[in-house]
């Protein structure tokens, strides 16, 4: 189907915390959903080792770091996170509510391509500082 439409879409739980719900897709180059974070549900810092990312934020407000820069994400705002770059939110307003897309596609789950670092207490505090 060329077209979804977002209240008649299927939620499925995400790969890495399942009591977030996702509205998540695959086409042949991207995959692409709607997720919703509430306090205390958004994934630790991370990088995906294989894929980019783009997110662009519908509802909130968010502290953003990646890599090197932190940062205040308001709606409205497009984020693009390059392959194999520290990334990671704090919810500063909740519910979060953004649109997302990575490539490449894989098999359609936005989670896939998750790992987690080693050093993400640094990437913790340093996100806890932005306000």
């Amino acid at each position: 189907m060329p077209i979804y439409k977002a209240d008649e879409m299927e939620l499925t739980p995400d790969v890495v915390n399942p009591n977030v719900m996702m509205k998540q897709f695959g086409g042949e180059l991207i995959k692409a959903g709607i997720v919703t974070y509430e306090e205390g549900e958004a994934p630790l810092p991370h990088i995906h080792p294989k894929d980019e990312q783009w997110i662009f934020l519908l509802e909130g407000r968010l502290a953003g770091l990646i890599g090197d820069d932190t940062f205040i994400i308001e709606p409205g705002d497009l984020v693009y996170i390059p392959i194999n770059t520290a990334h990671g939110i704090r919810l500063l307003e909740s519910p979060c509510r953004f649109f997302t897309c990575k490539s490449p596609a894989g098999s359609g789950n936005l989670s896939e391509d998750y790992s987690a670092l080693s050093n993400v207490d640094e990437y913790v505090r340093r996100l806890a500082e932005v306000s």
